[in-house]
């Protein structure tokens, strides 16, 4: 008999459908937050009214922003965000954006928490998995500070428990993890997201079907988690498909936005996720390619290498997709094709230079150890890049 644990995270609610300003100043009231400082998306913030709008809502409990958060999540701007937040007595962080900006709130929270003021201060806080999979957590008090959630991409981030921050230094992204860092509350609108690029959406929409494809296949899947993660396929199978005809589609975003909420629910019953998650870490932290991309170029290929110990399940991925009987990883490649979105390493600008440094990198990631079929070594990870070339 089985024995495990599920964990439900501190996330007290997921608000959704409703105007982002309304429900956000109904949870700062519900909060009692009287310094709510913003980390937002700064090309929303420049060509949109979205960000105006929250601000608004928040009226004198604004107190002040944040809007030049790059792409992965460097220490640097995290701590230029921090600073600000200190300086005007942050209670409160709303981040308002796509992946990077949520993992920036969740950081900026633990640097407040714990005053960190330089890059170096981050490492006490980092996880570190070694290259035969042993992982050192460290312990430390999660932040006080909570956080309020309005994502305008799919990457999910703002329903986990893990946050992470490049050290540009090393060009490598690193997790901080503690359950208090989850928000307190997300807002699930889909009317801001009409503003983020549609292949952004998109290829994060992908990112979430890897989350439910590579948990429907982990050894350590349940029954709970499976229930999750077939009908987030079913969801995002669909809803996706639905934006690229439409992109002003709101009640298909929405129905991507559940597909999200499922896919990663089902990570909290003990389910570990494979190697296109963490070949994709590396590609992303270290080479640049967004984390949506990633999974559409490394998850079919993945689905192959892995193939001949869980075929079973595979049959579960297409079965929920809508091709009963097919091969997952093409239906899963045919699928990012119809999204108009890349399929193959080339076509995000990674050559075969770059795979050694690649693979060595991936060897440091903790879900590399949790692949179905065991990787122990680079060369392994050497034959999947090269099948993805």
């Amino acid at each position: 008999m089985r024995e495990d644990v599920f964990v439900f995270p501190a996330l007290e609610r997921l608000v959704y459908g409703r105007p982002a300003a309304l429900a956000l100043a109904a949870e700062v009231e519900r909060i009692n937050a009287k310094r709510v400082f913003l980390v937002v998306s700064g090309t929303m913030n420049r060509t949109t009214d979205e960000v105006e709008k929250v601000q608004a809502a928040l009226g004198s409990r604004y107190a002040g922003k944040y809007d030049a958060i790059p792409p992965f999540n460097p220490r640097s701007a995290v701590l230029k965000a921090a600073d600000h937040a200190r300086s005007v007595g942050t209670d409160l962080v709303v981040s308002f954006g796509g992946g990077s900006v949520t993992e920036a709130g969740k950081i900026v929270r633990l640097c407040l928490q714990h005053d960190i003021t330089d890059v170096d201060a981050f490492d006490r806080f980092r996880a570190i998995t070694k290259p035969d999979g042993t992982r050192f957590m460290p312990q430390f008090e999660g932040p006080r500070i909570p956080q309020i959630a309005i994502p305008t991409t799919l990457s999910a981030g703002e329903l986990t428990t893990g946050g992470g921050a490049t050290d540009e230094r090393v060009k490598r992204k690193f997790s901080h993890e503690n359950p208090r860092a989850v928000p307190r509350t997300v807002i699930f609108d889909p009317a801001p997201t009409v503003h983020t690029p549609l292949w952004v959406w998109l290829s994060t929409g992908v990112r979430a079907i890897d989350h439910a494809t590579e948990g429907l296949c982990s050894p350590r899947s349940n029954p709970v988690s499976d229930g999750m993660y077939q009908h987030a396929l079913k969801l995002l199978g669909s809803s996706l498909l639905k934006t690229k005809r439409d992109p002003a589609d709101l009640n298909a975003r929405l129905e991507s936005f559940y597909g999200i909420w499922l896919a990663i629910a089902g990570r909290h019953g003990g389910v570990e996720m494979g190697a296109s998650h963490a070949i994709g870490h590396a590609l992303g932290g270290s080479c640049g390619v967004p984390h949506g991309y990633t999974s559409c170029v490394m998850l079919p290929h993945v689905l192959r290498y892995n193939r001949t110990v869980n075929a079973e399940r595979q049959r579960l991925v297409a079965e929920a997709l809508g091709h009963p009987g097919k091969d997952a990883a093409d239906v899963l490649d045919d699928f990012i094709a119809a999204l108009g979105l890349p399929r193959r390493l080339s076509d995000v600008g990674i050559g075969p230079e770059q795979f050694s440094s690649i693979a060595t990198t991936a060897m440091h990631d903790r879900w590399l150890h949790a692949n179905p079929l065991k990787i122990t070594s680079p060369e392994q990870v050497l034959k999947i890049l090269e099948a993805a070339a």
